[in-house]
């Protein structure tokens, strides 16, 4: 077997039979000159697809081949058949054609019909491809997965082929349009982090209720990432891809290796809903050792859940263990003013003009999340296009009644005295006694101050329910129980010692639930 049949038998060997045929068959050919392997290929499409998907592969059986790295060049052939270019060194003929089958298939590499967008798009029944990405344009990272080089994302098209202009296209968000604030400034740092040090904090894990922007994060970390340097490699997907991808893996023949070579050959692995691992054991062994693999290589892994790692019981002490040994960031609802950013950015990404009283209005009544804010404008956007009506308070007013009916619960002081109780372990009349205690009279300002800010009971009437207190002992309570969060200091809470913000995040979180 002479040099250039070699090369063609390791590459075949490393991409397997399927991938080999469909990627370097007749319309792609293999130069050898000194010291450097040129690739040539028929279109850009098949180019730009062998560079980002089987650079490692070819450079891989380049030094098994030859017993040493060899310079890979990528080429646009002029030619329209494997003829070389006038000039240029003639090929040996094993060189630019296939080689006989190898013994066996290693890999089986998707084909350009498999490709699928990244994690909130529709879901797919090929969870393997959703992960494949394309290379950056410049910057530190070179990612995959299924995106154009402005930052789009392709999704599949029955019958379409991979370059059809009429095929939807979505735009990955980044990390500029991300709008801080005091509820998710640490976890937006933390990512900036990331991204200038990769792997030196790693797990990164983004927790918090639905709606608060934790895919944005992850979307914004994958498309910085992309925008940088072509050296690294970089996948982000869901959850269910990964465990609809595993059990793909284990259907298919030589499946396993191909899809741990995937998953445990990249420089920055980010996964979206993780609470979706609950309950799913071999997965999970399976994530766990993946972790591990990276984590040994000192790779960036980042995760988003709707729950810390401590509450995702289900998921096991050794994979829980792994995901608390980074760090972990919580984002909590955004508060008003944030809100209010949220929204006029969001009107200006639709093109609606709408003035500063509107945009406070919306930020003032819908105070969930940011897609409640998305669908509070996208529904004003139809009225106005709809009426041909200006965009008012009047008009918001009446457009949005039933979002606002719908997403308001009203909480009264007996919900507020039964969070309270629930979170501190009081006994239900403990907050109307007259004690003077410390176990009592703190969590009683507690739910003094949560009164002010969640009704719209006068100050007589917060004091009156809770021990018939005056309207200035209200007052009093409210500014000492500011003074603690300024402080940021434990804060003795019934039988035992808190963070005062942990304690007001678990009160509003039963508030919340009803």
């Amino acid at each position: 077997m002479d040099i250039a049949t070699a090369l063609h038998s390791a590459l075949a060997e490393k991409v397997g039979r399927k991938s080999y045929d469909l990627w370097f068959g007749p319309q792609t050919r293999l130069e050898l000159h000194d010291g450097t392997v040129a690739i040539y290929a028929s279109n850009n499409f098949f180019l730009d697809w062998i560079r980002r998907r089987f650079r490692r592969s070819i450079e891989s059986a380049c030094e098994e081949t030859f017993r040493r790295p060899m310079t890979l060049e990528f080429h646009l052939d002029p030619l329209p058949g494997p003829t070389p270019a006038a000039g240029a060194a003639s090929p040996s003929p094993a060189m630019s054609s296939p080689c006989p089958a190898p013994a066996a298939e290693t890999a089986n590499t998707a084909s350009p019909a498999d490709m699928v967008a990244p994690a909130d798009t529709a879901p797919t029944t090929n969870a393997l491809s959703a992960a494949d990405t394309v290379s950056p344009t410049g910057g530190t990272w070179h990612t995959e997965a299924v995106s154009s080089t402005d930052g789009t994302s392709r999704t599949s098209a029955a019958g379409a082929a991979p370059g059809d202009a009429s095929r939807p296209r979505r735009t990955f968000h980044r990390l500029e349009s991300f709008v801080v604030g005091p509820t998710n400034r640490l976890a937006y740092a933390a990512a900036e982090q990331m991204l200038r040090r990769p792997g030196e904090v790693s797990p990164l894990v983004i927790y918090g209720p639905t709606g608060l922007g934790k895919t944005h994060l992850l979307e914004g970390i994958w498309t910085a990432a992309r925008r940088s340097s072509r050296s690294a490699t970089a996948i982000y997907l869901s959850a269910e891809q990964f465990v609809t991808g595993f059990l793909q893996a284990l259907r298919g023949g030589g499946g396993m290796p191909n899809f741990r070579r995937k998953y445990r050959d990249v420089d920055l692995l980010l996964i979206d809903d993780l609470q979706f691992f609950s309950g799913k054991h071999q997965t999970q062994i399976e994530l766990l050792y993946t972790i591990d693999s990276l984590e040994r290589q000192r790779r960036q892994l980042v995760f988003a859940s709707d729950r810390a790692p401590s509450e995702l019981g289900d998921l096991g002490p050794e994979l829980i263990a792994r995901l608390q040994s980074g760090l972990t960031c919580r984002i909590e609802q955004p508060d008003c003013e944030t809100r209010r950013r949220i929204v006029a950015q969001m009107a200006e990404r639709l093109g609606l003009t709408i003035g500063e009283e509107v945009v406070q209005w919306i930020a003032s009544r819908l105070t969930r999340h940011a897609r409640e804010l998305s669908g509070a404008l996208c529904k004003l956007q139809a009225v106005h296009r709809a009426w041909g009506k200006p965009i008012t308070v009047a008009m918001a007013e009446e457009a949005l009644a039933d979002m606002i009916r719908d997403g308001s619960r009203v909480v009264r002081l007996p919900d507020i005295e039964k969070a309270v109780c629930e979170t501190l372990g009081l006994a239900a009349a403990s907050l109307h006694s007259g004690g003077k205690s410390k176990s009592v009279s703190h969590p009683r300002m507690l739910a003094m101050w949560l009164a002010r800010k969640y009704t719209r009971s006068a100050l007589t009437e917060i004091g009156h329910y809770f021990g018939h207190r005056s309207h200035s002992t209200v007052i009093s309570a409210q500014r000492r129980v500011d003074q603690w969060l300024s402080a940021g200091a434990p804060v003795a809470l019934a039988d035992r010692t808190w963070q005062l913000d942990d304690a007001i995040r678990q009160v509003e979180r039963r508030l919340q639930a009803g």
